[in-house]
């Protein structure tokens, strides 16, 4: 009995073992994706459907560069919010996809840039986004 126990003992700690690490690898299966870019010394992320980097630019002019790449990709603006700390860009999309671009104040000389497009996000266009911002600063 007492041989059956310990057995028993050890397919538990194996089953327990095995879906703590399936869990894990789960979990580390998100969209992640990191890119280091060359341009201003700017590390992109795609995360979780966001896009997010760092610009080596103060938050006003982030805000004022991303106003005019909405402009210029045609989105219909839906609000734009500003304060000294942060910022947030909202557009739709010809096919009425929602566009958020959030800024977030690092420090006086880096913004931080998140960028979502719809409910799961779209990579290729926020970066396109990206560029775009990047293109005017």
């Amino acid at each position: 009995m007492k041989q059956y126990i310990q057995s028993a003992n050890g397919s538990v700690r194996r089953v327990w073992v095995a879906l703590v690490l399936g869990i894990a690898a789960a979990g580390l299966t998100g969209c992640v994706a990191v890119v280091a870019a060359g341009a201003a010394g700017t590390g992109v992320a795609w995360y979780s459907g966001r896009l997010e980097a760092n610009l080596d630019q103060n938050l006003d002019a982030v805000f004022t560069a991303s106003q005019k790449a909405l402009n210029q990709l045609e989105f219909a603006n839906i609000s734009n919010k500003k304060s000294s700390v942060d910022a947030q860009l909202v557009s739709r999309t010809a096919l009425d996809k929602k566009v958020e671009v959030t800024l977030e104040k690092v420090t006086d000389r880096s913004t931080k840039v998140i960028i979502r497009v719809g409910v799961f996000g779209d990579e290729t266009l926020s970066m396109s986004i990206l560029d775009k911002i990047k293109a005017a600063l």
